[in-house]
């Protein structure tokens, strides 16, 4: 399995919800399902189902996480001396050509992206067309309603 990159953001939160799901999820549910045990017949005890279905997400989601943090390749945006150019954990100012509306994004890893907060995967249209761009440049992104053309105004690492 080949590295994901990630930032040390990101990183850190998954290592957070893991520890989250070893030390409370877990627990939580082996309880569910003792206290569904103690109720007598298994085979329509709705209860110790629920408690099953939620142990299985559970571990499958621990193994998730741990397979992601071992093949993560952590990257801190602000030790990052990528010249001006446009890589992986940037924060990036752009215009909109057409409107004039200026953005806002970083791009971080598939497990970080959120629009809300300007954070965008990595391999979304956007993101690759603003790879290896530097302040002044004009990134052309295929939009679902046609191209879009942004101007890179900014470029920082934070």
């Amino acid at each position: 399995m080949s590295t994901i990159p990630i930032t040390k953001r990101g990183a850190e939160a998954l290592k957070a919800e893991l520890h989250k799901l070893k030390t409370v999820e877990r627990p939580s549910v082996i309880g569910a399902i003792s206290e569904a045990r103690a109720q007598g017949d298994l085979s329509e005890n709705a209860e110790y189902e629920a408690a099953k279905d939620r142990q299985g997400f559970i571990e499958g989601r621990i193994q998730e996480v741990e397979g992601k943090l071992s093949v993560a390749q952590i990257i801190d945006p602000a030790s990052l001396d990528a010249g001006g150019r446009v890589v992986f954990g940037a924060t990036v100012d752009l215009e909109d050509e057409d409107s004039g509306q200026a953005v806002q994004y970083q791009i971080v890893g598939e497990d970080e992206a959120d629009l809300k907060l300007g954070r965008i995967n990595v391999s979304s249209p956007i993101a690759r067309a603003l790879i290896g761009k530097e302040v002044g440049d004009t990134a052309e992104v295929n939009a679902p309603g046609g191209i879009k053309r942004y101007e890179v105004m900014a470029v920082s690492y934070i």
